[in-house]
């Protein structure tokens, strides 16, 4: 479903700001996998998924979803293709919009539009069907504006938004690391179950060891915009967090240095 192959970023060229991000990745998903990232800080995490998305220019290597080369579409029309929740609730939703037409402008990605109803009442309905999996009550407020909702309801309507269609790779970045725990819990939980459901690809980066651990069939690590580590399976379920940091400490030969992952365990 994905493949990557060879693929080199570095930011600031020549210049004293120089950052090589990705160095050479190589990695394959096979249809249904779902993959944690861990990773220290500047490790490549995030750019790695911005890149698949086509929020950079890639300086070498190639990208293909589900068979098509898509190295140098335009993030724009890469969309079709993708899902993705970002870590900052804001931005996978529009305030001023009300919840349904939210919804209704996830419903129609790549799709054409005419004229004639915003919303009609078949969409409605099914729209109160897909709220009511959230378990949040929010069926019944699909016509208050999406502002109004707390920061772990409106990520869970971008997540929900980001899977409606079942898009070819779900590319989830950190998305549960401006929540509270017990919010974050949800939201993971809700994660696992669409991907179950819809039989998703998906790529998570997360801060959490633990979650990276906990959540996925296959648990990739990272470090100076190289992958270390690919473990899956039964190997993937034995691991344990203190594990996690001496194979990193082994592979990488330095300490791992990321306080949040660090606390958050």
């Amino acid at each position: 479903m994905l493949e990557v192959k060879g693929l080199y970023k570095t930011f600031n060229p020549g210049s004293v700001n120089e950052k090589k991000a990705l160095n050479g990745i190589d990695l394959t998903l096979n249809d249904g996998d779902f993959v944690t990232i861990i990773g220290g800080n500047g490790a490549g995490k995030s750019t790695l998924l911005n890149m698949v998305a086509g929020v950079y220019p890639v300086d070498a290597g190639s990208i293909t979803i589900d068979g098509i080369d898509v190295t140098k579409l335009s993030e724009h029309k890469r969309a079709k293709y993708l899902g993705r929740v970002f870590q900052d609730p804001m931005m996978g939703t529009a305030a001023d919009m009300w919840l349904e037409e939210n919804l209704a402008v996830a419903n129609r990605r790549g799709q054409f539009r005419g004229f004639g109803w915003a919303i009609s009442h078949n969409e409605r309905k099914e729209f109160k069907e897909m709220l009511q999996k959230l378990d949040l009550g929010l069926e019944n407020r699909m016509t208050t504006k999406v502002g109004l909702l707390s920061g772990g309801q409106r990520q869970a309507v971008t997540l929900l938004m980001a899977v409606m269609n079942n898009p070819k790779l779900l590319l989830l970045d950190e998305h549960t690391a401006a929540l509270d725990p017990k919010t974050a819990a949800n939201v993971l939980r809700l994660s696992d179950k669409f991907i179950e459901e819809g039989h998703l690809t998906a790529l998570m980066v997360t801060h959490n060891m633990r979650d990276a651990i906990a959540h996925g069939n296959r648990l990739i690590m990272m470090n100076e915009g190289r992958i270390i580590l690919d473990v899956k399976g039964e190997e993937k379920q034995k691991l344990t967090v203190e594990e996690l940091l001496n194979e990193f400490a082994k592979l990488s030969g330095s300490e791992f240095a990321n306080d949040r992952a660090l606390l958050a365990n």
